[in-house]
């Protein structure tokens, strides 16, 4: 099978992560193209990729305006900057690989649904959770019917009291109007697996939740705007900054906070960036928890747990059927299957595949599924094409609307004023 090439537009993290997959599989893949407004990370990936000052862009305008520089482009820009770079890159015949959340907005969402269908190009969102062995067994299993009818799902994302205050309270996710609400922005793959695995539409959505504690009526007292003020608590807080990102660990969360990763250039972050500043005197208005509640067609339902008070960021989920059960943590690959009618448990201990850690190995399994799309010029009928992602987004935007609203929602009514109403 031939080579593909792609341009990544948005060289952040996840854009990286992705396009990492070139580095190690040169025969399958390469990255010949990158937009980036970041001077330093455009350098440093130009660097990694070995690309030509030519081809190296500081807007996704710019490469989209040249004649097209590959077969596919992978868009991870930040959430509220998806849907002008996709539909773009559609309309100038590039296969497309986008990054989740599709938008912050669902009519956005809907239109990009509707023009996947129009062309004649693959369109893929990055859920990547559908491609991880711990997922595959699991619908496997079901579809197998080890437990009978699926009937209940239980999932929780664990989403670490840490992680919470690096990306939802100082980070980037920290405001619904700046990214988007955060059962999406955090938990649109969850819904998504959900969804999957539920194997029928979803027809009702309830939730409820808050932003509770990372307020400032919750801060110590006399704790100041910035950790490194003199915090007066600082040797008993969770959360006081030094302590996560002035340690001898340089990765991810600490990676994120300055593309100079030196102490002085981390301190520097601390004292003017918006890392250093203490978590109960932030301008965040995300939730740190909440439920949402589903039904489907199929008279499956689910109840679905997000929260920052976990001290592991994983999954948990539970599965429930006529004839047994199904119990998962995904970040341990461990899975048991309960027979009700022998009472046995088998346990299943699963490896991930390559020894590649991102989200189980499901990172690159998306990238390996998206080549083999192009190289067979799909119409984006893989697993996570964006006419099947629409509905689990819709299912994020119902539940946020729910959770303000304290009132069931009704997902196709949901979307049909959605469809026509441009936000």
């Amino acid at each position: 099978m031939r080579k593909i090439t792609v341009a990544l537009i948005g060289a952040g993290q996840r854009g990286v992560n992705y396009a990492g997959y070139a580095l190690e599989h040169p025969d399958q893949l390469q990255v010949v193209a990158v937009a980036e407004p970041n001077m330093s990370r455009r350098h440093n990936f130009q660097a990694l990729h070995g690309l030509s000052d030519e081809l190296c862009f500081e807007s996704w305008e710019d490469l989209l305006g040249k004649p097209n520089l590959a077969d596919a482009v992978l868009i991870c820009t930040q959430d509220n900057m998806h849907y002008e770079p996709t539909m773009k890159a559609l309309e100038a015949g590039y296969h497309v690989l986008l990054e989740k959340p599709m938008s912050s907005d669902p009519w956005e969402c809907i239109q990009m649904g509707k023009r996947s269908e129009q062309a004649e190009r693959v369109f893929s969102i990055c859920h990547v959770l559908r491609y991880t062995n711990f997922f595959t067994t699991i619908k496997r299993l079901i579809s197998e019917g080890a437990i009978g009818q699926l009937m209940s799902i239980q999932h929780n994302e664990n989403v670490a009291y840490w992680h919470q205050a690096h990306s939802f309270v100082r980070g980037n996710w920290r405001k619904a109007s700046e990214s988007s609400p955060m059962i999406l922005a955090k938990s649109c793959h969850d819904l998504d697996i959900i969804l999957w695995l539920a194997g029928a539409d979803c027809t009702h959505v309830s939730s409820f939740g808050s932003l509770s504690h990372f307020k400032k009526e919750n801060a110590p007292e006399g704790a100041p705007q910035r950790c490194l003020d003199g915090c007066p608590v600082s040797d008993q807080c969770l959360y006081y900054a030094p302590n996560v990102y002035l340690t001898d660990d340089i990765y991810w969360p600490t990676s994120a906070i300055s593309d100079d990763l030196s102490l002085e250039a981390r301190t520097k972050a601390l004292q003017e960036g918006p890392y250093g500043r203490c978590v109960y005197h932030c301008d965040n208005d995300v939730v740190d928890h909440q439920v949402v509640n589903l039904a489907f067609a199929n008279e499956v339902t689910a109840a679905f747990t997000m929260s920052a008070f976990t001290n592991d960021c994983s999954r948990t989920l539970k599965l429930m059927g006529t004839k047994g059960e199904i119990r998962g943590a995904m970040e341990k690959n461990e899975i048991e299957v309960i027979d009700f009618a022998t009472g046995t448990a088998m346990q299943i201990s699963l490896e991930i595949p390559g020894g590649h850690i991102g989200h189980g190995g499901g990172d690159f399994g998306l990238i390996r599924d998206f080549i083999k799309l192009v190289q067979q010029d799909s119409k984006g009928d893989g697993l996570t094409s964006a006419a099947q992602s629409v509905q689990s987004h819709l299912m994020a935007f119902a539940a946020e609307r729910s959770r303000l609203d304290r009132k069931v929602v009704a997902l196709k009514e949901f979307w049909e004023v959605n469809e026509v109403n441009e936000a």
